[in-house]
């Protein structure tokens, strides 16, 4: 469309694709400016003037609605008690790590990814300084935290991380706090976490969307397949940008719960879509369309469904899914 008033390129530096549906596209952004404009000045009221911010139910409700982009770093660190790690550990840890000994190979790891990390993203080409800046980050995570060290799809967390907070020691914070409190073993050599979860989201459709659960067994799309990048890039290069930033602005606040509740709002939204296809292929690609679907563009109304469309989805419930699966898993293995 030529006359968009919009660019080929989105405000965090990624390339729209050519199929970019700019018409809706500017008729979402007419109507979210004016939300954003709202939210912007609630926020400047709730910690403009050096207020100090503490999660709240005012706080809660407030993120739910959105973190305006110039405060999201900020907030981040706050609500998701990055900002304590750092207090306990010190403000220099991060600058100490990388001026510390190095382990060559973790280096060399971490470099082969970089050109793979965001490569329709106008920042991270070679031009660029945040391909380095994002090396640092993972080289001094790595080093930070042995078990973990460099795991696939760190870069996508961190590199996203990297183009909202436009801060180095920012984004190795909020890295930190993501992968050891929010999501825990997700990033080991062996994704215990991630294996674990994709099961209990398939227990969680079972019981939501039985219908669902039903087919996809019955095809024999192992769930694995469908959300194992949902799951380990949090919905980047999955989700609209801004639609993933406002469910990270939830994962911050109330952990991982909120990959749940955006999964089943997909799959419920989708349902009479997945039902129709009737061989392994057909299913697996409308898994992909359906993060392509109408309202996943439209953020805010996409972030309501979210709250409402999984019903009743306590933290408690997860948890005891948690124990029971990988209880299931350890069970099963040879003695």
């Amino acid at each position: 469309m030529a006359s968009s008033v919009f660019s080929k390129v989105d405000e965090y530096g990624f390339e729209r694709p050519e199929d970019f549906d700019y018409e809706t596209y500017e008729d979402f952004m007419s109507q979210y400016l004016v939300v954003l404009a709202k939210r912007a000045k609630k926020w400047h009221e709730l910690i403009g003037e050096g207020k100090s911010l503490k999660r709240s139910l005012t706080v809660k409700r407030y993120v739910r609605k959105g973190i305006p982009g110039e405060h999201r770093g900020m907030v981040w660190m706050t609500v998701s008690g990055a900002d304590i790690m750092r207090e306990e550990l010190g403000h220099d840890w991060y600058q100490r790590l990388l001026s510390g000994p190095k382990d060559q190979e973790i280096i060399d790891t971490v470099k082969m990814d970089l050109p793979r990390t965001y490569p329709d993203n106008i920042f991270f080409n070679a031009a660029d300084d945040h391909q380095i800046r994002l090396c640092n980050i993972l080289v001094a995570y790595a080093h930070d935290n042995k078990e973990v060290g460099y795991c696939q799809g760190l870069n996508y967390i961190a590199g996203l991380l990297l183009l909202v907070t436009k801060d180095d020691e920012t984004t190795f914070w909020l890295l930190k706090v993501l992968v050891e409190r929010v999501l825990p073993k997700y990033y080991t050599r062996t994704m215990d976490g991630v294996i674990t979860d994709i099961a209990v989201l398939e227990e969680l459709v079972r019981a939501k969307v039985p219908d669902v659960y039903r087919h996809v067994r019955n095809v024999g799309l192992p769930w694995a397949v469908i959300t194992t990048k949902w799951f380990i890039c949090l919905f980047a290069e999955v989700l609209p940008i801004e639609t993933v930033l406002r469910v990270w602005d939830c994962l911050f606040y109330e952990g991982s719960k909120i990959i749940f509740r955006v999964c089943i709002t997909l799959i419920k939204r989708n349902r009479e879509q997945l039902l129709q296809c009737s061989d392994f292929s057909s299913l697996a690609e409308c898994f992909k369309e359906i993060t392509h679907d109408s309202l996943v563009m439209q953020c805010h109304d996409f972030m309501q469904s979210i709250f409402k469309t999984p019903g009743s989805l306590p933290a408690s419930s997860i948890s005891r899914l948690r124990t029971k699966l990988a209880q299931h898993k350890l069970d099963q293995q040879p003695r």
